[in-house]
């Protein structure tokens, strides 16, 4: 019987992930990954044969963390909608360097924001905005392009800034933007119907 490999993918990938969480995208190399696992970097190349591919299996590892911390409400501020929103400007603050990489990396070069909506790794989000105002899918997916821009501005500029966090504040404005994007929506599709 074989002896069984020291070093294995799933030991690279969560050291890689590890390395984009606490020092930065840009330091995940082989050889930053193998002095962490205190190996070579045979091991590293031999699973992965760029960086680049290494950096495409750790994007999905932080994507799929992301999502899990959004859907992972731990403060109830009266609408899930909005806490979604709150932990995505947490996010930011808490996992700033997991922040740059998923959306200050140029990873959507090309994309336009519909494409960003067609995510599979939105739909849990969309089902919950769907559900909270009450309206069809297209409906929620047109409500989240305005709210996603709103909060993704406010969380880079806290991944970028030391700026001082208030939630009441926070709180307050992502509710009358989700208020005002629903009115809307409902509103369009009211007079879309009065028309037909």
């Amino acid at each position: 019987m074989p002896p069984k490999a020291r070093i294995s993918k799933e030991m690279i990938m969560e050291e890689a992930f590890q390395i984009a969480r606490t020092e930065g995208a840009d330091r995940m190399t082989a050889r930053r990954i193998s002095e962490r696992l205190k190996c070579s970097t045979q091991p590293v190349l031999y699973y992965f044969a760029t960086v680049e591919e290494i950096k495409a299996a750790v994007y999905q590892l932080a994507d799929d963390y992301h999502t899990r911390f959004l859907m992972n409400v731990e403060h109830d501020y009266g609408n899930l909608m909005l806490s979604i929103g709150m932990n995505y400007i947490r996010f930011a603050i808490e996992e700033r360097n997991l922040f740059r990489f998923l959306f200050q990396s140029n990873e959507f070069s090309g994309a336009g924001l519909m494409d960003l909506v067609q995510s599979e790794a939105l739909e849990p989000v969309l089902r919950v905005l769907q559900q909270e105002a009450g309206v069809t899918k297209a409906e929620a997916k047109e409500i989240f392009i305005t709210l996603f821009v709103f909060v993704h501005g406010y969380a880079s500029l806290f991944a970028n800034n030391e700026m001082t966090y208030d939630s009441g504040l926070l709180a307050a404005a992502l509710t009358k933007v989700f208020s005002g994007a629903v009115y809307v929506v409902k509103e369009k599709a009211a007079s879309d119907d009065s028309n037909s």
